[in-house]
């Protein structure tokens, strides 16, 4: 099956009928990862709002990304990438949440986690653990395996500044997955080294038959779970898929 849909593009809205966009980021990393894709949509007149998840439990950052989506006050797009795909998909079951959009992340069906997903489709990993139940990427694989797309000098940068992430929140089982019940768009990062591919497809596969996805494949240089929306390509097609996804409001 094709991954590629074409998708119309929906037409221009006033800036008091445009929806809210809600950003949320991935394992280790914080908000600050979506500036580029916030500053094309802002500049477009989108109102867009960052999560800022505490890393320290499943449970605690989905309570997170919810107290953003009570602040709007219109209908919301809301994108996760990687790890935040899994959030997105409990947290998006909010009402006020219209369209999901997944940036190379983790779409988990009710009663999966991402470990169980990670096992069907393994892939090699540099994670340290930094004891009390908390991990971060391995410093020196972090440009290689999350920061290809960057300089060696950011992607220095980017690993001296990670969170430490509960391991506790891989193994969460979701209670439910909103993508089943609301339109769902994504992007495969072909070249990700942190989450599989083949498993990205798989996800986006299993969801077509029941939303609108429109997957799209990224190899340009997007390298692992930093084909991060740093990455000026994948800035672009986050922001394209936000906009498709406006189309379904």
């Amino acid at each position: 099956m094709a991954m590629t849909l074409a998708t119309a593009a929906p037409a221009p809205l006033a800036a008091a009928e445009k929806p809210g966009i809600v950003l949320v980021h991935g394992a280790v990393m914080d908000g600050s990862t979506w500036r580029p894709v916030h500053d094309r949509l802002a500049g477009e007149g989108y109102r867009v709002s960052i999560v800022q998840m505490p890393l320290t439990g499943f449970d605690k950052d989905v309570a997170a990304t919810k107290r953003v989506l009570a602040m709007q006050d219109r209908p919301v797009v809301l994108v996760g990438h990687s790890y935040g795909g899994a959030v997105i998909s409990v947290a998006g079951a909010d009402p006020n949440v219209k369209a999901l959009v997944y940036v190379a992340a983790f779409q988990p069906d009710a009663g999966e986690s991402i470990a169980a997903l990670n096992a069907r489709f393994p892939m090699a990993s540099h994670i340290k653990d930094v004891g009390g139940g908390y991990m971060i990427v391995e410093p020196t694989a972090l440009h290689n395996d999350v920061a290809a797309d960057l300089s060696e000098a950011d992607a220095a940068f980017l690993a001296a500044a990670q969170t430490a992430t509960a391991v506790s929140s891989f193994g969460a089982v979701l209670p439910a997955a909103a993508w089943r019940h609301k339109p769902s768009y994504g992007i495969v990062a072909t070249q990700d080294r942190t989450v599989s591919a083949d498993l990205q497809r798989f996800m986006f596969e299993r969801s077509y038959f029941r939303t609108a996805v429109a997957a799209r494949a990224l190899g340009n240089g997007m390298t692992g779970a930093a084909a991060r929306p740093r990455s000026t390509n994948l800035a672009f097609s986050t922001r394209s898929l936000a906009r498709d996804a406006v189309g379904v409001l």
